[in-house]
């Protein structure tokens, strides 16, 4: 009879935690941040290394930067949020 016991509240305290769990995790989508990217005016030639372009982004007043490729060239682009 104590075995049945201990085995019933178990089972209801795995079944309050799950159900405790599972009011945890809601799917709320947080608004996420976007970037804006502005071409460098200070960069000179094919942009070849990202961390250049930040360092030359950062003269500019920008947070940060990276090398895309525009019509098979690659620029250093500056980029901050929006």
């Amino acid at each position: 009879m104590a075995l049945s016991r201990r085995s019933a509240a178990s089972a209801l305290l795995l079944l309050v935690l799950l159900l405790a769990t599972e009011m945890g995790t809601t799917t709320t989508k947080l608004a996420e941040a976007r970037d804006c990217l502005s071409q460098s005016h200070n960069f000179k030639g094919a942009c070849l290394s990202s961390s250049n372009c930040a360092g030359v982004c950062h003269t500019e007043s920008f947070p940060g930067g990276e090398c895309h490729t525009q019509h098979f060239e690659r620029k250093c682009f500056c980029k901050r949020v929006c």
